[in-house]
């Protein structure tokens, strides 16, 4: 039996689009299942240095939920690029502003740190609201199990 390995134009057309409601679930299991896809690695043609990933939709990215004391704990840190420039802010913080970022955040640590895994980080979109303008892709529902999640 042959192994066969695709290539970057038989991985391009085998994307596919998959929408992902972030209500209730827990925001580290949905990055894990999101990155996951983005990645491509739930296909048996997975290649790791092919983009074989699918694009991802989020709607509802404000209504997930995280254990513990994460709201307070977890920092969100930028830089100016200015002596003393560094600025923070509380994931409580974030969500009541960006509450996208947060996820963004969490689906970019889960991904590789180099220009594919910023390729793949391209594929994922992330929506406020339950609306979404990606219709015309007809893109699937992503059903997770009760104990996936």
């Amino acid at each position: 039996m042959k192994t066969i390995s695709p290539n970057a134009e038989e991985a391009m057309k085998a994307r596919e689009w998959w929408v992902v409601d972030a209500t209730g679930l827990t925001l580290g299991r949905l990055a894990a299942e999101i990155a996951k896809i983005l990645r491509g690695k739930h296909k048996p043609s997975f290649s790791p240095h092919l983009d074989t990933g699918d694009f991802v939709i989020v709607t509802n990215c404000g209504k997930f939920h995280v254990t513990g004391d994460k709201l307070d704990t977890v920092r969100y840190y930028r830089h100016s690029l200015y002596p003393g420039g560094l600025k923070s802010r509380s994931m409580r913080e974030m969500l009541a502003r960006f509450p996208d970022r947060v996820i963004y955040e969490a689906v970019k640590g889960m991904m590789p740190k180099t220009r594919l895994g910023n390729a793949q980080m391209r594929k994922l979109r992330i929506y406020p609201g339950t609306e979404h303008p990606h219709t015309a892709q007809q893109p699937k529902v992503l059903e997770f199990k009760e104990n996936q999640l």
